[in-house]
């Protein structure tokens, strides 16, 4: 998605060096996909092993002095979401940003993921829903494929902020696919505006904790 496959990373005196993924050196990237001697290799370790991993990529790579450090972690409460936690405690994170998609058994899922984070003391920034309705590249009338209200109704029963609907957007999709901006490419697209009001909302609950 940020079109960095085949990039090598490198060591030098205070750990690893991130990938850079533009020529301003705004934003840095850490992946195990870095690591594999193959991009199609599976990752089949133990959880000691992940979890030694994790703590490496916090702790061990050469961030450098960041406004915002970005862990995307997969669904679920692992084991090695609780490792993330847990190595990030030491620099107070600001919280997590719970993204579900409208049905119920995603909201489900979702929901306890919110109960993990309480039990671990970690913030809740928002929920955001995903895939909420399809936008038809032709006429732009979004269409609820999927039920509609999951995310924003987890979030009132939850007591946290609900950042808002991302839908369906050919031209989102077409953007991660082959690694462009689309905040860049796609200024007039329907998904533009509800990602950009998530990223306001984040950017000022960032500057209100602090």
């Amino acid at each position: 998605m940020l079109n960095a496959h085949g990039k090598d990373v490198h060591q030098c005196d205070s750990g690893w060096v991130p990938v850079y993924v533009d020529q301003e050196k705004s934003i840095s990237l850490m992946s195990i996909g870095f690591l594999l001697e193959r991009p199609d290799d599976a990752v089949v370790w133990r959880g000691p092993k992940k979890n030694a991993l994790i703590k490496q990529f916090v702790g061990d790579v050469s961030w450098g002095d960041l406004d915002f450090l970005i862990v995307d972690t997969p669904p679920g409460t692992s084991d090695e979401h609780i490792s993330t936690v847990d190595a990030l405690r030491p620099f107070n994170p600001m919280g997590a940003v719970v993204v579900t998609t409208p049905q119920a058994v995603s909201v489900g899922d979702v929901r306890r993921e919110l109960t993990f984070c309480k039990k671990m003391g970690l913030p809740v920034v928002g929920v955001v829903e995903n895939m909420s309705g399809f936008v038809c590249p032709h006429c732009t009338e979004c269409t609820n494929v999927f039920s509609k209200g999951g995310g924003e109704e987890l979030a009132r029963h939850a007591g946290v902020p609900f950042l808002g609907c991302v839908p369906l957007d050919p031209l989102l999709t077409q953007s991660l696919e082959q690694g462009k901006n689309f905040i860049q490419e796609f200024p007039k697209s329907s998904a533009y505006s509800s990602i950009t009001s998530i990223a306001q909302q984040i950017l000022d609950s960032a500057t209100q904790g602090s």
